[in-house]
């Protein structure tokens, strides 16, 4: 069997080194849109160094390292065609704001192996420290097809009840036709977002917007429109890949406060109304209880 819970579960976690500079911050948020109007200044603070700001989703690209899908395919027990996989969701628990600059260590480990009948479900937790302790935590979730069936616990079910009531914001955010070869700089080379071939053997019409880049898109809005454009006031962010996005399209984020200090979100195309996210933003402190933190 390609993959091998057993093994996958009971493997020593992965340790790496990575680092970052500020212009890998700088490429990270040019690829989610940021930076227009090139002159506005609540987007010159994601791109311009004296005064940068550092979404916490650039936590799943830091390092420009194998991103949580493909890092969970070189891992052992784990072997399968890249083809039948797909991001199903990813967590992200922030410990502290992430710097600009930085170096740390990564552990990674297969946390739980789901048998979903015709697809296998394996969750991946990497924790991220430096000198001065822990960074943050990101769990993600690769859904194999074709990989189930071997009589293993099937997992909790990931559906959540749909926000109710209207929306305190929307926003829209139309993609580049282009955005998926300038996210994959990123760190994620995954073929299924550039190449066309390889889309059509995956069962898709033409290359994907990569997940991770709806999930930090629909982040920024969140922070842009509800959290004053402060990123430190985030403390984690959670969503659940619903539907796919084709570069050029454009994403409708709309988002509930949801009480205490947590923010519902739901992320659809709005060219054929498909959703594609579904997530919540917590921890959204008060800016000067995020800044003293």
């Amino acid at each position: 069997m390609p993959i091998d819970a057993a093994s996958a579960l009971a493997a020593a976690p992965r340790t790496d080194e990575i680092a970052w500079q500020p212009g890998d911050v700088q490429l990270y948020h040019l690829a989610l849109g940021a930076g227009r109007p090139a002159t506005d200044p609540a987007e010159l603070r994601y791109v311009l160094e004296p005064r940068l700001r550092v979404l916490p989703s650039f936590a799943t690209v830091a390092g420009a390292g194998a991103p949580g899908v493909t890092r969970t395919l070189s891992l052992p027990g784990v072997d399968t065609d890249l083809a039948r996989v797909l991001h199903a969701g990813q967590r992200l628990a922030l410990h502290r704001p992430v710097p600009p600059r930085g170096t740390a260590r990564t552990t990674t480990r297969v946390t739980a192996a789901y048998d979903k009948g015709t697809a296998a479900l394996l969750v991946t937790r990497t924790d991220a420290a430096d000198t001065d302790g822990p960074l943050w935590t990101e769990e993600a979730e690769v859904y194999v097809r074709g990989e189930g069936g071997w009589g293993g616990e099937r997992g909790p079910s990931a559906r959540t009840a749909p926000p109710t009531g209207g929306p305190d914001a929307v926003v829209d955010r139309p993609t580049r036709e282009d955005q998926a070869l300038l996210y994959r700089l990123t760190g994620d080379l995954n073929p299924l977002h550039a190449d066309p071939e390889f889309a059509a053997r995956a069962g898709f019409d033409r290359p994907l917007l990569h997940g991770l880049c709806t999930y930090g898109i629909t982040l920024k809005a969140v922070v842009d429109t509800l959290l004053d454009g402060d990123p430190t006031r985030v403390r984690g962010y959670g969503a659940r890949f619903t539907g796919v996005v084709y570069p050029g399209e454009t994403v409708r984020v709309r988002m509930w406060r949801a009480g205490g200090e947590a923010v519902r979100v739901t992320g659809e195309v709005v060219e054929r109304g498909v959703p594609v996210l579904t997530g919540t933003v917590t921890g959204t402190a008060t800016r000067s209880a995020a800044r003293s933190g």
